[in-house]
């Protein structure tokens, strides 16, 4: 019987490690061929195999390559974003479902708000998420709403509290507030004019602790954010007396020819909701 003796000279040694790793069946047709125990009709159709299995292989590593990651900053603010939360908190998993139909993959890293801020301006980042659009930065651009929270106002809940308007209950009462965010102007406005009843707090927890202690009456920030902290550390004397707005959550891309291409492709994405 005629036998065929195959030698690989010259070849790379990378994919023909990957061939023999990835696939036994290809590992074997391998084997066969140096040893030259085939006649010429097998090895015809054991090398098809082993191309066919090589070429699998390298279309299954180019694919992998060319998936496009987007790393952005976030902070823990629950429910909406969290590390410790499920999928990272409901906008973070609704952003990571609407890049997933373009096939790509979102790595989100968590820091206290103003040094996830400060952080996305390195090119290691697209930008932070998720901000009101009062906070996007002169060095970036707001995207379009990826999702919604709101700003409103709660009490201590023994405290009787009346206003008839945001002015009113900046002139009445201490307000507190969350430091490190930049409110909506009906609110910011009032803060700078009443700074003496303004109380900020570094953090919502903090914030909460204040109000829950009487430190403040009645606080400004999302209820959302409030109510689920406090049924998470067990307090129940705070509630919200008045939802203000909803306000848009946004990502701030940083500013520069490759994210404002991904900024467009975020807006057909949404388009398509």
């Amino acid at each position: 019987m005629e036998t065929v003796t195959t030698r690989f000279e010259g070849g790379s040694p990378f994919l023909l490690d990957a061939l023999i790793l990835s696939f036994p069946s290809a590992s074997l047709c391998l084997i066969l061929l140096i040893e030259g125990s085939l006649n010429k009709q097998e090895a015809k159709m054991l090398i098809k195999k082993c191309v066919f299995a090589f070429v699998l292989v390298l279309g299954m590593a180019v694919h992998s390559s060319a998936e496009e990651t987007w790393t952005i900053t976030s902070l823990n603010w629950e429910p909406y974003s969290g590390a410790e939360l499920t999928n990272q908190g409901n906008s973070i998993q609704r952003l990571r479902e609407l890049l997933r139909k373009e096939g790509i993959r979102l790595n989100v890293e968590f820091y206290p708000w103003t040094r996830a801020q400060a952080k996305a301006k390195s090119n290691k980042y697209v930008g932070y998420y998720p901000a009101w659009p009062e906070e996007v930065g002169t060095s970036f651009v707001a995207s379009p709403p990826v999702d919604w929270s709101e700003v409103g106002i709660l009490k201590h809940s023994p405290a009787s509290v009346s206003f008839e308007s945001i002015d009113e209950l900046f002139q009445k009462y201490t307000v507190g507030v969350v430091k490190t965010y930049k409110y909506p102007s009906l609110i910011s406005d009032a803060m700078e004019k009443y700074p003496d009843h303004v109380d900020g707090a570094p953090n919502e927890m903090s914030l909460l602790k204040k109000l829950s202690k009487g430190r403040h009456v009645v606080a400004i920030t999302d209820p959302n954010v409030m109510m689920y902290l406090a049924e998470k550390e067990g307090i129940n004397n705070i509630e919200t007396i008045k939802v203000l707005m909803e306000k848009e959550l946004v990502i701030a891309f940083r500013n520069d020819k490759e994210n404002r291409k991904r900024l467009e492709l975020l807006k057909k994405l949404l388009n398509e909701l």
